[in-house]
């Protein structure tokens, strides 16, 4: 139970038979008072750097990022930024062609073989989550004839926005999200709304009790789009990281720089 979230297929084993399958209501929370930008590991920022390596994400692209904030008590923090996955998503609404979409689980997808590359869901997202494909992306060794579904979109395409889906290829087996599993600091948690619980691969919580207990809060909630990623305030303190810290976080690598192979990422036999 610490280091996955299995995935729920019906309410309860003496559940009648008929009765509607429950799915999984996926969120994230990210607590700062751990997040000190791999600083202090004197590392890349060790959630992009596996983000990139589990998708393949072409260069210029981040599809969680890493902020550099200084708030006005003067304290300064770092924020990872991942898709909002949006209860209520705008890019959703003005998609012309129905690419982008919500799962049942409550993870924004985009469907490449729809996608117009209007950019139309770029626009409209305030949280600047989205990239797109301008040129040819680069592609790891035999991405070409790997089966494309929106959940693991790889070979990417030119002309298609992108952005993180949550790792729905990996919760659908049972696992962490990259970023989740691959954060030394463990300051990323998976957490399931359905059953109030969320874990970081280390500890399990009680959701609404850690959220509640710590204040936490979501970015600009006054917009409506009701963002299923929640932030504790903090400033990495819990590792190292002071006020007055001027230690910068270092550049993530691409997949290409870390060597990374489809045969890694598709261990298992997935492809």
């Amino acid at each position: 139970m610490p280091t996955v979230l299995t995935r729920v297929t019906s309410a309860s084993p003496t559940s009648d038979a008929g009765k509607a399958l429950r799915h999984r209501q996926w969120a994230m929370v990210i607590d700062l008072r751990k997040c000190e930008g791999c600083v202090t590991q004197d590392k890349p920022p060790q959630c992009v750097e596996a983000c990139n390596a589990e998708h393949f994400v072409p260069p210029g692209q981040e599809w969680i990022r890493l902020f550099q904030v200084e708030s006005s008590t003067g304290h300064g923090y770092f924020m990872p930024r991942p898709c909002m996955q949006c209860e209520n998503p705008p890019c959703v609404k003005v998609c012309p062609v129905g690419a982008t979409y919500r799962t049942e689980e409550g993870v924004v997808l985009i469907n490449h073989e729809r996608c117009i590359g209007c950019r139309m869901c770029m626009a409209a997202c305030p949280y600047g989550a989205r990239s797109f494909n301008w040129g040819d992306p680069d592609n790891p060794p035999g991405a070409t004839f790997a089966q494309y579904r929106p959940e693991y979109p790889v070979p990417h395409r030119r002309g298609t926005a992108e952005k993180c889906m949550l790792c729905a290829h990996r919760t659908a087996d049972g696992k962490l999200p990259a970023c989740v599993e691959k954060c030394p600091m463990k300051a990323l948690y998976l957490g399931d709304l359905s059953d109030d619980i969320a874990t970081n691969g280390k500890e399990v919580v009680k959701l609404s009790t850690f959220l509640g207990e710590h204040n936490a809060f979501r970015l600009k909630e006054e917009l409506g789009t009701r963002p299923r990623v929640w932030y504790i305030p903090g400033h990495g303190q819990e590792y190292g990281h002071h006020v007055g810290d001027e230690r910068k976080p270092q550049k993530a690598r691409s997949w290409q720089e870390q060597g990374t192979t489809v045969e890694k990422t598709h261990e298992g036999g997935r492809r």
